[in-house]
């Protein structure tokens, strides 16, 4: 006799039924959803922020544990990782030289925890050429100097797609082992927590932190790459929940994820 599936299981699998237009409104209402309850539930949004970094941290710390578990690298991008800890360096620095906080700190154990023992691979510029070019073009227009200006602008275009390669890898094997999937998850709430902060941020100042940023593409652009970051994970994150409420130990992506 089979087992009645849970509701989180019959809801998960009507949505799978769901054609894609369908899917992505769900989407966009959970997302919304949840940022109307973030800002009830937060009283100061530069919390989430934090809590952002604080889970990059953990799920970086995850692989860490893996490493010297397993003694393997299987099923990891060493390219997203070196593409994280080029990002995580220029933040880094920026936040010494223009805005010394708490973020620094977070910035510094996440970076710490990035360059753990691994193997070698060749990293390739196809992510780092445009971001670098696009930081050229377009840029902060605030006071600092020029130079951190474009640092600032590299580190945000190069977060939103530094885990593009570690996807990639997931494509071509289908078949992610857990402590990859907690990382990957553990990402794409990071990167939620962040779209969420800048969001609010820009509803709870109406418009005037778009202002702070400067004139021109640059607040816009920081939007955008916040935004795009959250949906290169999106995909990910609902297979991912889907599998641990139905009590997968292995995640399995069907043809067409990431």
């Amino acid at each position: 006799m089979r087992r009645p599936k849970r509701p989180i299981q019959s809801l998960a699998a009507w949505v799978r039924r769901q054609p894609s237009k369908v899917k992505a409104f769900l989407a966009i209402i959970t997302g919304m959803t949840t940022l109307f309850t973030l800002r009830a539930i937060v009283n100061d949004h530069d919390n989430l922020f934090v809590a952002a970094e604080a889970v990059h941290s953990i799920g970086i710390s995850v692989l860490i544990y893996k490493l010297m578990k397993e003694k393997t690298c299987a099923g990891l991008s060493l390219k997203s990782q070196e593409l994280t800890a080029i990002f995580l360096a220029v933040r880094l620095y920026c936040s010494f030289v223009m805005e010394y906080d708490i973020h620094t700190v977070l910035d510094l154990a996440t970076l710490a925890t990035t360059f753990s023992p691994s193997d070698r691979e060749i990293l390739m510029l196809v992510q780092l050429a445009p971001c670098a070019v696009l930081a050229l073009v377009i840029r902060p227009s605030t006071s600092h100097h020029l130079i951190n200006r474009i640092f600032w602008a590299f580190c945000v275009y190069l977060e939103a797609v530094s885990v593009l390669p570690q996807l990639r890898v997931m494509q071509n094997t289908k078949i992610v082992e857990p402590f990859t999937a907690h990382y990957v998850f553990a990402l794409g709430v990071a990167r939620f927590l962040s779209c969420a902060h800048w969001v609010l941020q820009v509803v709870d100042s109406r418009g005037h932190l778009i202002v702070a940023l400067g004139y021109g593409l640059w607040p816009s652009m920081v939007l955008i790459s916040e935004i795009v970051q959250t949906f290169i994970l999106a995909d990910f994150c609902y297979y991912y929940i889907e599998s641990v409420f139905g009590g997968q130990l292995v995640l399995r992506l069907p043809s067409g994820v990431v």
